[in-house]
């Protein structure tokens, strides 16, 4: 696989904040903070899925390149000059996962899939019975389940990769739907915390970046309130 890990109570900031602090060590800048286009970047890669170990991973490569340069007039002002040596670590990092998918894995086995996919497809065909504008949704995304259930127990599901893009669609349409099906309490709360959470971080974020933060940390917390697990198979086992 070739997407990071998240812990079930995530904070959803670390990876933006420890990459502006290990490219700061790393520059040996004191107070340098990411601009704008640093934080655009970062936000790029965090959607693509790469990893923050292939990110911090970069950042060291790229500057060990610089540093080992015979002639260095310039300073490093941008995360953007990373880029290359970032993608290069997380492309690595995706070929190693992928040639590790095929080996024997008790997490892996057909069964061990078939029963993550029907208790995630039970999670989510318990709320479709409830009255909500995303009950249809939640039903539609059960069904899918469900298959996938069925192919893995009938050993099926040989591309991973393919089943955890499928996943990644699903859960996408399951967060864009999650905040209209819970309570206004719960979601007056979600917000005191994510408020509480970002409060340090406002001062270094653009609020377009900011807007982005809020609606992801809402939805994913939506999912939490309403009992709903994560449904990438970095959750399985």
């Amino acid at each position: 696989m070739n997407l990071p890990r998240e812990a079930s109570s995530v904070n959803y900031y670390n990876y933006f904040t420890e990459a502006e602090d290990h490219f700061r060590q790393v520059r040996n800048s004191g107070m340098f903070l990411f601009s704008p286009l640093d934080w655009a970047l970062l936000e790029t890669w965090k959607d693509a899925g790469v990893p923050l170990d292939a990110v911090l991973r970069g950042i060291d490569r790229a500057f060990e390149k610089f540093h080992a340069r015979k002639r260095r007039h310039a300073t490093v002002n941008s995360l953007a000059y990373c880029a290359q040596e970032v993608m290069r670590a997380a492309q690595q990092e995706a070929h190693t996962a992928a040639q590790a998918v095929p080996q024997a894995s008790p997490s892996l086995d057909p069964r061990d899939l078939a029963d993550f996919f029907r208790e995630r497809a039970r999670e989510l065909r318990g709320l479709s019975q409830r009255e909500s504008p995303a009950a249809g949704v939640f039903a539609e995304a059960a069904s899918s389940l469900d298959e996938l259930g069925i192919r893995a127990e009938a050993d099926a599901l040989r591309d991973l990769e393919a089943v955890e893009r499928r996943l990644a669609v699903l859960e996408d349409r399951v967060l864009a739907v999650a905040m209209s099906a819970i309570s206004e309490d719960d979601l007056v709360a979600a917000r005191q915390e994510m408020d509480a959470q970002l409060r340090p971080y406002r001062r270094k974020m653009t609020a377009d970046q900011i807007a982005l933060l809020e609606q992801r940390f809402l939805r994913r917390k939506s999912l939490e309130v309403l009992g709903v697990s994560r449904l990438s198979l970095f959750y399985l086992g």
